[in-house]
């Protein structure tokens, strides 16, 4: 029990560290007043441009990697033969997507945890990583909606975390995940429908 208290807890503020929010006040911007108002790497790139928004999502995407794949190692040196490796890396990679969703520096408000999740199932299963920015590049290049994109990568990833895995426990908490990922897309689902929503590359009209 321990092993794993001690996993979730430092995942979860591995993830809450919110890299967006900081980029943008290193400029003397909070991000959370501009454009979506969300401190995650889409919202970065409209609002303090590439290079930012680019740190940003590698930031994001590393925070998941490294919870998912090096706390686990390290919380079984500290308590050896506690836990097995694989469920401890199922804990930190939710908590870690926890984090940054609903990150304590910031009133438990946070990203939409896709670039995240893609640093989680980096870890778990690779080629399920690979497969869903496969997938989101194919979307994206196609329709130019990162939101649209994303929630196809959502969809996509359980299936692929499960063909590349086999891992039963791991394909549940992915569906978890994604679902939440999906979930805090709510307002971007409703206005693609509405066909409000914004392209990458055009200007939101007034």
């Amino acid at each position: 029990m321990r092993a794993y208290m001690a996993v979730v807890v430092m995942s979860y503020f591995v993830g809450s560290v919110p890299s967006g929010y900081l980029a943008g006040k290193a400029r003397g911007i909070d991000v959370r007043t501009l454009g979506s108002g969300n401190i995650g790497a889409t919202n970065a790139f409209r609002v303090l441009g590439k290079t930012a928004g680019t740190t940003v999502l590698l930031a994001d995407a590393l925070k998941g990697f490294v919870a998912a794949r090096w706390l686990p190692l390290l919380v079984l040196q500290i308590f050896p033969g506690t836990a097995q490796r694989e469920n401890l890396a199922l804990a930190a990679g939710v908590a870690v997507i926890l984090g940054h969703n609903f990150t304590c520096w910031l009133n438990f408000k946070g990203g939409k945890g896709i670039a995240t999740s893609a640093g989680v199932v980096l870890a778990w299963a690779p080629a399920a990583a690979l497969t869903a920015l496969a997938l989101w590049g194919l979307v994206f290049l196609a329709t130019k909606f990162v939101s649209l994109a994303s929630i196809a990568a959502a969809i996509i990833l359980p299936l692929a975390v499960w063909f590349f895995s086999g891992s039963g426990a791991m394909t549940l908490v992915m569906a978890a995940l994604s679902t939440l990922a999906i979930v805090k897309h709510k307002g971007n689902i409703q206005r693609l429908l509405n066909g409000t929503e914004n392209r990458v590359g055009t200007k939101k009209s007034s």
